[in-house]
């Protein structure tokens, strides 16, 4: 079994800037090259996990998102780390439109991502870290069994339930 650092993308991985779907908008969070250099290091598999309610709403495509992420992994590559998968979920139960708008277990809160992403790459889910600037970010750790839970200080106004470690920077992310 192999161990994962899972990493939200807006917010995370580059700044919230509302639907991102183009590499000219992209701006990098400060520390994330760092943080995924060491976790690598240590011998965690990089993963994304991420809602896109932009897919749902209509704002882009499935195929802008792709290509959006095919870019950011040679832009990790570019940097000396491997993005070994992402996993999206383009539905949301109340704005998304046509075949987008559903319940679906791959929505954070759920943890539908992070499980299909154990089963597909055999990883320890207890043996994971997961970096995350939401309250769903959180409760979607939590219920997959991922034991290192961080949350990026910022986004959320009050505390989230569950257990997690609140950070003010990537930088204060401790992968053993």
């Amino acid at each position: 079994m192999r161990k994962a650092l899972f990493l939200d993308r807006d917010g995370v991985v580059n700044r919230e800037v509302g639907y991102l779907s183009r590499p000219e908008d992209v701006e990098w969070m400060p520390g994330i090259w760092q943080l995924c250099a060491s976790a690598q290091a240590a011998g965690y598999m990089l993963i994304v996990v991420t809602n896109q309610s932009g897919i749902a709403r209509g704002l882009y495509s499935e195929a802008d998102f792709h290509a959006l992420m095919a870019w950011m992994q040679a832009e990790f590559t570019s940097h000396g780390v491997h993005l070994a998968a992402w996993y999206y979920c383009p539905h949301h139960p109340v704005h998304g439109v046509g075949q987008y708008q559903r319940d679906c277990e791959c929505r954070k809160p759920a943890p539908g991502m992070l499980l299909q992403a154990a089963r597909q790459h055999s990883l320890d889910l207890a043996q994971s870290i997961m970096v995350g600037d939401r309250c769903s970010d959180i409760a979607a750790a939590n219920a997959a069994g991922i034991a290192k839970v961080f949350l990026l200080a910022g986004t959320e106004e009050q505390a989230c339930d569950g257990h997690y470690e609140s950070v003010a920077a990537l930088r204060q992310v401790r992968v053993p």
